[in-house]
């Protein structure tokens, strides 16, 4: 695959995969925490949420994927993830409240009001800052085989005396006592 499609892959996973993760992230802690808090019960639809934003963001941050798609995706996680910061420093950003369903919009304010959410755009981000990702794969020659051996052939035409060579049945003398020297 060349750099360019690569790099285009890349783009066109930036775009999609990010909100799809987004909205699992959300709904997931919107579902998952409360039940966990309130009724001491686990939601496991909102753990299967959970479990396919992580799934997403391994995709995302995956060094074979293009680094536009970590690129575009931290741009998206760190400016809803900055979002209720610049609405409480009164920055002139309103939050809409009714935006979101109650249960995305609870998750969205549980992972973006604990900061959650800049963490992983930040993440991100700076996964996609390595040189190396950028680069295209460098081109591999084929490695002919060569049949020649790269050791000295073995000196068989030495002859070894009876003390010199070795014994299957015969224990090394220096363990017998009344061999030692």
């Amino acid at each position: 695959m060349s750099n360019g499609s690569r790099h285009a892959l890349g783009f066109v996973a930036g775009l999609l995969l990010p909100p799809l993760v987004l909205a699992a992230l959300w709904y997931g802690a919107g579902m998952f925490g409360p039940a966990l808090r309130q009724s001491f019960v686990i939601d496991w639809l909102g753990a299967a949420a959970l479990a396919a934003a992580a799934i997403g963001l391994a995709l995302l941050a995956g060094s074979r994927l293009s680094p536009v798609a970590s690129l575009l995706g931290g741009l998206w996680f760190t400016a809803l993830g900055l979002a209720p910061v610049a609405a409480v420093t009164g920055a002139g950003i309103a939050l809409p409240t009714d935006l979101l369903p109650g249960v995305v919009q609870q998750g969205f304010a549980t992972v973006a009001d604990s900061g959650l959410q800049a963490l992983l755009g930040v993440m991100l981000l700076v996964v996609s800052v390595f040189p190396s990702r950028w680069r295209a794969r460098g081109v591999t020659n084929p490695v002919v085989y060569d049949e020649t051996p790269s050791y000295e052939p073995a000196p068989y035409d030495q002859t070894l005396s009876e003390e010199q060579r070795p014994s299957l049945f015969r224990p090394d003398d220096s363990t017998r006592p009344m061999h030692r020297p």
